[in-house]
């Protein structure tokens, strides 16, 4: 004999309920309201799918342009002077696995010049050839703009607002104006040097953009007065590794030296997105709970509904906990089914958002991102398992949870007085 799979007939009960309203118009309304309720959950699942994967991408587009011009990890002297000898430090940090390349530099906030025109910017001087191997815009521009940076020669590379700002082009001269100042007969006088534009970069990063210009390493150490570099930059092979590496970098490294990964030198950006991330799920979740706890209503009506059958279903030897059971069931469905479809839609949304938005652009001739007023221009997304996963069950729970107190009064429901006036 074949033994054949028979589900319990609390499923098939409960399944059945879950379909029922269809065809008879005294619980046509039922079936409306557990419609709208899987619909709830659905949409919620989903707006909750594509917000977070938007907020994921918008994250990795503006870490993608900012480590374009800034380096994974920095070592440099905690008293802000040059380092004894930045070769035994790039030395100690190479033993590290995860460090891939070093480069030296120095980093002074600064005045760049041109006629009336005057802005403040970072000026970080560079070792061409090694920078290359630790930020990628370097090794774009290390053939062409970076090339013309020679010691002695002093040129200079902008950032392209920064450029804009200035009213400057390749070729053009500009006045860097040194912090301190040179003390003279006459008193102090600020220290000026003039720098001839080699070429601009566009990281795509506004804050980089218009505020960094680059200039050869000897040319900074003269300029600035400093007997060697001011740091070491780093490069990493993973760079969500950083602030590990850097922890053990600290233990690695002689004292005085501080070590900084790339996640505090912009932390309170990313504090930011990480606290808008968590007050979105927040109250996305509030939404996807507002759709589960109407399946209570929906529930709550087919118990009504469903009185004489349960006394019936009780006369013929069912327990309460079956009772319980039937309507659990019914419930946990319409929560399994909206998260699923909420998940789908969600994903296929968040991973078509690059075609999405643009025809919507299109169609009613707008820019959600205008490209002069936000860092990208156009909508990024980036779907990840860790934040689909929990919003899944999560919605599940949620939508179980709704279900244990109708269920409970169904199963309180007395065969006598439920058929008194059928």
């Amino acid at each position: 004999m074949t033994s054949r799979f028979t589900m319990p007939y609390e499923w098939q009960v409960g399944w059945r309920y879950t379909r029922a309203g269809r065809a008879g118009r005294r619980n046509g309304f039922i079936s409306f309201i557990s419609f709208v309720s899987v619909l709830g959950i659905a949409l919620g699942v989903a707006a909750l799918i594509i917000v977070l994967s938007v907020m994921n991408g918008f994250q990795k587009e503006v870490t993608e342009r900012m480590l374009s011009v800034v380096s994974h990890i920095e070592v440099f002297d905690a008293q802000g002077g040059a380092l004894a000898d930045w070769q035994a430090t790039a030395a100690l940090t190479r033993k590290n696995p995860q460090v891939q390349a070093a480069a030296p530099f120095i980093a002074v906030q600064s005045l760049v010049a041109r006629g009336d025109e005057m802005r403040g910017a970072i000026v970080r001087g560079i070792d061409p050839a090694l920078e290359a191997g630790v930020t990628p815009i370097a090794a774009q521009l290390k053939d062409g703009v970076l090339a013309q940076l020679q010691p002695g020669a002093w040129n200079i590379v902008l950032g392209a607002e920064l450029a804009r700002m200035l009213r400057v082009r390749p070729g053009d001269s500009v006045t860097l104006v040194a912090p301190g100042g040179q003390v003279t007969p006459a008193g102090t006088v600020p220290r000026l040097k003039a720098f001839t534009v080699a070429g601009t970069f566009d990281a795509g990063h506004y804050e980089y953009d218009s505020g960094l210009a680059l200039i050869h390493l000897d040319d900074a150490a003269r300029l600035y007065r400093m007997d060697g570099p001011g740091g070491v930059q780093l490069r990493l092979a993973d760079l969500h590794q950083a602030r590990g590496v850097a922890e053990q970098l600290v233990q690695a490294l002689p004292p005085g030296l501080y070590v900084r990964d790339w996640t505090r030198t912009n932390r309170n950006w990313f504090d930011a997105v990480q606290l808008e991330k968590r007050l979105m799920f927040i109250i996305l979740t509030l939404i996807v709970a507002v759709a589960a706890f109407n399946l209570v209503s929906t529930l709550v009506m087919t118990v009504t509904d469903k009185r004489a059958d349960i006394a019936i279903l009780r006369t013929l030897g069912a327990s309460p906990r079956s009772i319980m059971g039937i309507f659990v069931v019914q419930g946990a469905m319409s929560g399994i089914i909206g998260t699923l479809a909420g998940v789908a839609g969600g994903l296929l949304i968040a991973f078509n958002v690059g075609s999405i938005v643009p025809a919507i652009e299109r169609a009613l001739g707008v820019a959600f991102l205008p490209g002069s007023i936000y860092v990208i221009s156009r909508m990024p997304s980036d779907p990840r398992a860790s934040d689909v996963m929990p919003i899944a069950l999560i919605s599940l729970a949620l939508a179980f949870v709704a279900t244990l107190y109708p269920s409970w009064r169904a199963s309180r429901v007395k065969p006598a007085e439920a058929l008194r006036y059928e």
